[in-house]
């Protein structure tokens, strides 16, 4: 009986680590780099890129993960090699298909879509249109989702601000913050995308002065060698971290990573973008 009860009492604490380890999330955001003759010249082309990239993600395996500056036949691509998972996202040149989608990867076998909807970073966010300053035109997708293994509901928003306009950039962070909390509400919230700005900046302390953690900041466990940005160069060295994962407050960060990952081709070595990827391990 004496072995019955330590039996049991064993089993009932690896029941609980188990319920404890179900209820974290993994997220991530990734400017893969638009398409284009440029960055083929140089041989850094999206068809050598592509299978790194999606390769990447399929090995970690994010249960949800922002992309940026995916064009429609990037998007076509990733989702011929990213199988396990399904998206939200539209162009934001049209709404429909034109120009860079900022698009949300979701593993369909753990995260269940309930909502979607996207809104243009301007004066009209209902309709596509430049933003005040910007040089190009903006959008901010965003999901309601369910995940059993997180055990609640969640909104997800994806975006891609504008690296001209500092008006834009500084506007664009005060209409986020707005229809988030439109939006949202009081359920959990991540905020993922290429901010266009480090962690100094005042455009940066609109988001953490309005509610939101960086997961930089807030983690328990960090591996970030570099910061996010390298323009295809392997040596360049910055700390300047321009990719953000924003959460909302009471969800704890356990882990945050920057990828510095590398390939090889007979002319050396590679970057599969000029951003490098960050995931996140959220509870």
């Amino acid at each position: 009986m004496k072995y019955k009860r330590r039996f049991l009492s064993f089993a009932l604490v690896m029941l609980l680590c188990l319920v404890v380890q179900g209820q974290g999330i993994y997220v991530g955001t990734y400017n893969i780099r638009y398409q284009n003759k440029g960055d083929n010249n140089r041989g850094n082309g999206w068809k050598q890129r592509c299978p790194v990239i999606c390769g990447q993600i399929n090995f970690e395996h994010p249960d949800i993960f922002g992309a940026q500056e995916v064009l429609k036949g990037q998007l076509r691509d990733m989702k011929a090699l990213l199988k396990d998972y399904d998206h939200i996202g539209v162009g934001r040149d049209d709404g429909k298909s034109g120009g860079e989608h900022e698009v949300i990867f979701y593993d369909r076998s753990v995260v269940t879509l309930l909502e979607d909807g996207h809104f243009w970073l301007s004066e009209t966010p209902e309709k596509p249109g430049l933003g005040w300053d910007a040089a190009c035109t903006r959008i901010c997708t965003w999901g309601k989702f369910s995940s059993a293994k997180w055990g609640r509901t969640f909104y997800f928003f994806n975006l891609h601000m504008d690296h001209v306009g500092v008006v834009a950039r500084r506007e664009s962070a005060k209409l986020v913050v707005s229809r988030i909390r439109e939006i949202a509400k009081d359920a959990p919230v991540i905020l993922t995308g290429d901010f266009n700005v480090g962690q100094r900046d005042e455009i940066y302390r609109i988001f953490v002065s309005n509610g939101l953690v960086d997961s930089y900041e807030g983690c328990q466990m960090r591996f970030a060698e570099n910061g996010t940005i390298n323009g295809f160069n392997p040596d360049r060295k910055t700390d300047s971290r321009i990719d953000h994962v924003f959460v909302s407050q009471g969800i704890k960060v356990l882990r945050y990573g920057i990828l510095t990952n590398c390939y090889w081709t007979d002319q050396g070595r590679r970057l599969p973008s000029d951003h490098y990827p960050v995931f996140v391990r959220l509870e």
